[in-house]
């Protein structure tokens, strides 16, 4: 059986796995980031590896490989982390210091929603020629796009699709920003302009949804149809054969995505209607970039 690390790196937090060719997750170790400054946070992720082999049977030298999702833009040909908004890692070299650390040359890096699409692409089992794509409704918004095992990159910055402007009257400009319209903390900035309290959050929105509140109800309307204007887009350009949805506040809210789809429904033309069936959000959780990551790091 091969094994390797997978990690997921991220603003709030760094988790690490070890991963099993079957996409078994094996064993788990989650720490705090810390972004004071890029050795800092670079040391972070050592710590969690560290911690996670400490508690592991499987040793150091039977890990084939290490996978980590890095946030932002990556350069993966040459191992470096070029821009994120959330670590302070411009141009920082992540490859070759992972392999300074650890004796093991098979280090890859991608972006993290890559390697979360990655994964989601494996369970789904599609066929070559199909078209597979994931998108991530959380912090931020963006998808990722496969066909046939292969990634849809473009220069470097495909699958952006929470910088496209969308019809959002509710929002400070009517035309908005997928991203500024629809995110984790868009909903929150909305909430606490729709309800004049600075205590509001995102969750505290859809609760007042679920207790049947008005205003809650019209703006979560509002962030769906937003939503499903990014997600007819998708389907115009690509007409994929499968969409998964990832991220927190999709996943954990089956309200947004049943009014999303709601939406998509009354967008799409009859020759597109086929991927109302084809559509779903993501039962994996938390540790689709970390199955990912690792899964890659044994291709």
């Amino acid at each position: 059986m091969k094994y390797a690390i997978g990690i997921d790196i991220g603003g709030t937090t760094i988790a690490s796995g070890i991963i099993n060719e079957k996409g078994d997750l094996i064993q788990q170790e989650v720490v705090d980031s810390d972004s004071t400054d890029r050795e800092t946070m670079f040391s972070q992720v050592i710590t969690c590896i560290k911690r996670l082999m400490n508690h592991s049977s499987i040793p150091l030298k039977e890990i084939d490989g290490i996978g980590a999702g890095v946030p932002g833009k990556v350069d993966r040909d040459n191992g470096i982390a070029v821009f994120q908004n959330n670590l302070p890692w411009s141009n920082f070299p992540f490859v070759k210091r992972m392999r300074e650390a650890f004796p093991i040359e098979r280090v890859v890096m991608d972006n993290d929603v890559y390697m979360a699409a990655f994964a989601e692409w494996k369970k789904a089992a599609m066929r070559d020629h199909e078209l597979f794509i994931y998108m991530t409704v959380s912090t931020g918004i963006s998808c990722a796009i496969i066909q046939g095992g292969d990634f849809i990159r473009g220069a470097g910055f495909a699958g952006e699709i929470g910088l496209v402007p969308v019809y959002a009257p509710y929002a400070e400009q009517s035309l908005e920003r997928l991203e500024q319209a629809a995110a984790g903390p868009a909903i929150t900035k909305l909430g606490i302009k729709q309800f004049q309290d600075d205590t509001m959050t995102a969750k505290k929105v859809f609760q007042a949804y679920y207790n049947g509140d008005r205003k809650a109800k019209e703006l979560i309307e509002q962030i769906a149809s937003s939503l499903a204007q990014g997600v007819y887009m998708l389907v115009s350009l690509f007409d994929p054969h499968q969409i998964v949805f990832g991220g927190i506040v999709i996943t954990h809210n089956p309200v947004l995505f049943k009014r999303v789809m709601d939406k998509l429904d009354d967008l799409l033309i009859v020759e597109q209607k086929h991927i109302l069936q084809n559509i779903a959000c993501s039962d994996m959780g938390y540790e689709q970039s970390i199955i990912g990551a690792g899964l890659r790091a044994m291709e």
